[in-house]
């Protein structure tokens, strides 16, 4: 009996944990928040930021307003900023027009 209520209560812990997700946007970079780190894009209608980590902060400026990018992004939770992984920019010229998530590529 013991056991069983055991392995519930441990189920129960684990359905209730967040899990990080990776979901791709396909948006304009709308303004490039170089002091804060983040860059504002769009999608369904809606703006919201995207947090960019120290790996691309140097290359973040290279990024073409107004230009598309297909960005990719680790959500981590409903009231948390989500936070780039990589890039690639698909129109506008850019010196950085893929960043692997170390740094800018070719490919």
């Amino acid at each position: 009996m013991l056991t069983l209520l055991f392995v519930l209560l441990v189920n129960a812990a684990l359905t209730g944990t967040a899990h990080a997700v990776e979901k791709s946007y396909y948006s304009p970079v709308i303004h490039i928040d170089v002091e804060n780190h983040r860059i504002l894009i769009s999608q369904l209608g809606g703006v919201f930021y995207i947090d960019v980590p120290e790996a691309a902060r140097p290359h973040m400026e290279k990024l073409p307003i107004s230009g598309l990018v297909d960005f990719v992004v680790e959500v981590r939770g409903e009231h948390e900023m989500p936070v780039l992984k990589s890039w690639k920019v698909k129109s506008g010229e850019s010196t950085c027009m893929h960043f692997n998530g170390k740094e800018c590529t070719e490919k």
